[in-house]
């Protein structure tokens, strides 16, 4: 299988190449140039493998939580893909795949992913390990940190993300024992976008390009996109 993955979700922006057990990526941290970053790192990305984008299988992005700006881009830059080469598209959570992050650097089964969501909230979503692959355990969340929690039990928890460099003391003094470690410099890498995309292809769950949509959380933020 050959997937193409791309995320632009916070300030990192990256394109990985999945081919079969082999993996390239792009990555740059480097805020606000993601529009002028992520289409040449694609065409890179197909030049090295000689590969055309007709050639591909799937098209996976970060759809989401995160900047609304950086996600709008990835959906976009996937829609345009998909629609000029006629590939179906794999949108990806955005926290789900920074957990898988986690779990391939650091070998983390249980993660709460988070980012910081501005105006005094954060996204967050707990996502455990199967068969070397996250998935969620409840739903994807926003809210204050007072609204924070994990799955009930007596597994310990990690937590990740940009979250963690406004409200670490909040989240250490709200989880407490649940939590073992953290990971506030974590970022979400499309390699990883990219190993869930494979999953989700493999169940059934690519869709046509106008059917891949960016994911907010902010029922308010999506109405005004819109409108």
């Amino acid at each position: 299988m050959k997937i193409l993955a791309i995320d632009t979700t916070e300030q990192a922006c990256s394109a990985a190449l999945a081919i079969g057990d082999e993996v390239t990526e792009a990555f740059q941290v480097a805020a606000r140039q993601h529009s002028q970053l992520i289409l040449p790192m694609v065409r890179g990305l197909l030049a090295d493998a000689g590969l055309e984008l007709a050639g591909l299988d799937a098209l996976a992005f970060a759809r989401g939580p995160g900047s609304f700006t950086g996600v709008r881009i990835a959906a976009a830059v996937a829609q345009g893909l998909g629609l000029a080469a006629d590939l179906p598209l794999v949108p990806v959570s955005s926290l789900l795949a920074l957990a898988q992050g986690v779990y391939r650097e650091h070998q983390a089964e249980r993660v709460l992913a988070t980012f910081d969501a501005r105006m005094q909230e954060l996204y967050w979503a707990a996502c455990e390990e199967t068969d070397g692959l996250m998935q969620f355990s409840g739903k994807e969340r926003v809210g204050g940190v007072d609204d924070l929690s994990v799955p009930a039990g007596e597994q310990v928890w990690m937590v990740a993300g940009s979250a963690l460099s406004v409200y670490h003391n909040e989240i250490e003094q709200r989880l407490g024992e649940q939590v073992s470690g953290y990971y506030p410099d974590v970022m979400v890498h499309a390699r990883d976008v990219a190993a869930l995309a494979v999953r989700d292809v493999a169940a059934g769950e690519a869709v046509a390009a106008e059917h891949a949509l960016p994911v907010y959380l902010r029922d308010n933020v999506a109405q005004k996109m819109r409108s």
